[in-house]
C-alpha cells in the first residue's frame, strides 16, 4: 500500500488512526502491530510470512544474547549466528536472481548444476531487515531485549517506516513503543508534516518522473535532453525519497513516535563528506556504526582506513540492489569519499582560494548527474552509452525542437524543484511573516493553510491520474 494512494488515504489511515485512539494504551501497540503487518501484506501477502519469521527469531536470538551475556562466546556466536540469518534472508530474496545470472554468464557450464532463480522481491525488505539486525547487535552491546515479542514486531513492522525507511534504531523508539504521549501540538505538526511529504511526492517527484522515464527510455536524445534527463531524476529521487521521510515521520508523529530526520538540504553541499552527511543520514550513520567502527573506523593505519571506507562503500551500493549498476555506483562515491579524506579535501578547500572552491563544487554536481545516471540505468552498457550523449560522444545533436518542447512544458517544475533542494523558501516564508520554519513546515496558521492547499491540488492530481510508487520501495 502506498502512502500516496486513495486506499492509504481514505481508508487505512483514517480506520487505523481512529481505532487507535479509542482503545486503552495497553492495547494500542497489538492494534498497530495487526495493522502494521495488513499494511505490508496489502500488495504482497505472501512476504508477510517472510517478516513474520524476521520478527520471530530475532526476537529470540536477542532474548538469546541477554541471558548469556556474561558468557562472551556463547553471545558473540549467537550474534554471529543472527547475523548470518538476517543476511541469509537478504541473499535469497534480494541477491540471488543476480548471482545465478552472474554465475552463468562468467561460467555457462555452470547452468547444468546451478540452476537460475527467479525469486520475487519483497518490497522494503533490506529497510527492516536492517532494523532488525542493529536491535540484535545493540543488545549484545548492553541494552536490555524487548520481553514483548510483540512490541518488537511492531519496532520491525510499524507502518510508517516499514518499507522505504528511514531506518530506525530500537533505542530511538524503545521508550516511545513502551509508554507514549500524543499531544495535540504533535499531533498537528505529524499532519503538517505528512502534507509536505505528500505534496513533494505528487507535485514534484511524480512530474519530473515524466522528463526523467522519457529520457532514460529513450535511445535518440542529444546532449541537452540526457542532461534534462539526468537533472529531472535527481530531483526526482530526492523529492521522492525526502517525500517519503517526510510522511513517516509526520505519521511516526501522530502516534507519539518521534523518528530522526532523513534528509537535510543535501544537494548544497560543496563536497561528497558534506553531501552523505544530511543525504539517506539514517542509512550512512547504521554503515558507521555497525560496520565502519566494528572494523576500526579512523583508528587504524591509512591503508586500513581506505579499505574500511571501500568496505562500506561497497556495501552501500549493493544495499540498494542487486546489479552492477548499484556497486559501480557505491564505488565511485567511495572512491571520491576517499581522496576527500585522504587528501583532506574539504579543509583545504575551506581555507583556499574562494574560487577553487566554487569550481570543486561545480564538479561534484556534475558527478552527481554523472552518479544518478548510473543509479537509474537498467545496465553498465545502457549506463555507458546515455554518458556518452550527455558528453557529445555518441553522434547525436546537441539540442533540437524536441528538447525545446520538454524544456518549454517542465521548465516551471525544474526550476521551483531546484529552488526547493535550498533552504531559500525558509528564508522567503519567514521575511513574508508566515513565523520560524521547523523542519520543512512553517509554524503558523498561514503555513498550514497553504500546504493544505497544496495538498488539494496534490490529491486532485492524484484522483486524475495514475501514481508512480516510490522508488526506495526497490530496496
Amino acid at each position: 500500500m502506498l502512502f500516496s494512494s486513495i486506499e492509504f488515504l481514505l481508508l487505512f489511515l483514517p480506520i487505523t488512526y481512529g481505532i487507535n485512539f479509542l482503545l486503552p494504551k495497553k492495547l494500542r501497540n497489538y492494534w498497530l502491530l495487526i495493522a502494521s503487518l495488513f499494511f505490508y501484506a496489502w500488495g504482497e501477502p505472501r512476504f508477510v510470512f517472510v517478516m513474520m519469521a524476521s520478527i520471530c527469531f530475532n526476537y529470540l536470538l536477542a532474548r538469546w544474547i541477554e541471558h548469556y551475556r556474561e558468557n562472551k562466546k556463547a553471545a558473540k556466536a549467537i550474534l554471529i549466528l543472527d547475523v548470518v540469518l538476517n543476511l541469509g534472508i537478504l541473499v535469497i530474496f534480494k541477491y540471488l536472481n543476480f548471482i545465478t545470472v552472474t554465475v552463468h554468464s562468467w561460467l555457462p557450464a555452470s547452468r547444468a548444476w546451478f540452476p537460475e532463480t527467479s525469486i520475487a522481491l519483497p518490497i522494503g525488505i533490506s529497510f527492516f531487515t536492517f532494523q532488525a539486525l542493529s536491535y540484535v547487535v545493540d543488545v549484545y552491546r548492553g541494552i536490555d531485549a524487548q520481553k514483548n515479542p510483540a512490541y518488537l514486531g511492531l519496532y520491525i513492522a510499524l507502518f510508517p517506516q516499514l518499507i522505504a525507511g528511514p531506518i530506525v534504531r530500537y533505542t530511538t523508539v524503545m521508550d516511545q513503543i513502551n509508554e507514549r504521549h500524543i499531544t495535540a501540538d504533535d499531533f498537528k505538526k505529524g499532519i503538517m508534516r505528512f502534507l509536505l511529504g505528500f505534496n513533494k511526492k505528487i507535485l514534484l517527484a511524480n512530474v519530473l518522473s515524466e522528463v526523467a522515464d522519457m529520457a532514460f527510455a529513450s535511445g535518440d536524445n542529444t546532449v541537452c535532453m540526457a542532461w534534462m534527463g539526468a537533472l529531472c531524476y535527481g530531483l526526482q529521487l530526492y523529492f521522492d525519497f525526502d517525500g517519503y521521510s517526510d510522511m513517516a515521520i509526520g505519521l511516526g508523529r501522530m502516534l507519539g513516535f518521534h523518528f530522526l530526520e532523513n534528509f537535510n538540504f543535501p544537494y548544497i553541499s560543496n563536497n561528497l563528506t558534506e553531501f552523505w552527511r544530511r543525504w539517506h543520514i539514517s542509512l550512512t550513520t547504521w554503515f558507521r556504526d555497525y560496520v565502519y567502527f566494528p572494523l576500526g573506523g579512523s583508528r587504524v593505519k591509512p591503508g586500513r582506513v581506505v579499505l574500511n571506507l571501500f568496505i562500506v562503500w561497497f556495501l552501500t551500493g549493493l544495499w540498494h540492489g542487486a546489479n552492477w549498476t548499484y556497486i559501480l555506483w557505491g564505488i565511485l562515491y567511495g572512491a571520491v569519499t576517499i581522496a576527500e579524506r585522504m587528501w583532506r579535501i574539504p579543509k583545504r578547500l575551506a581555507e583556499g582560494p574562494r574560487a577553487i572552491l566554487v569550481l570543486y563544487a561545480v564538479l561534484i554536481r556534475v558527478f552527481h548527474f554523472i552518479e544518478w545516471v548510473i543509479f537509474r540505468s537498467v545496465s553498465l552498457p545502457a549506463a555507458g552509452s546515455y554518458l556518452k550523449t550527455m558528453f557529445g560522444f555518441s553522434g547525436h545533436a546537441f539540442a533540437d525542437a524536441w528538447f525545446l518542447y520538454w524544456l518549454r512544458e517542465y521548465a516551471v517544475f525544474l526550476v521551483i524543484g531546484i529552488l526547493c533542494c535550498t533552504p531559500i523558501f525558509r528564508v522567503i516564508g519567514e521575511r513574508l511573516g508566515l513565523g520560524r520554519m521547523n523542519q520543512g513546515e512553517w509554524e503558523s496558521e498561514a503555513g498550514c493553510i497553504i500546504q493544505f492547499l497544496l495538498f488539494l491540488i496534490s490529491f486532485s492530481c492524484l484522483v486524475m491520474q495514475a501514481n508512480n510508487p516510490f522508488i526506495y520501495f526497490n530496496f
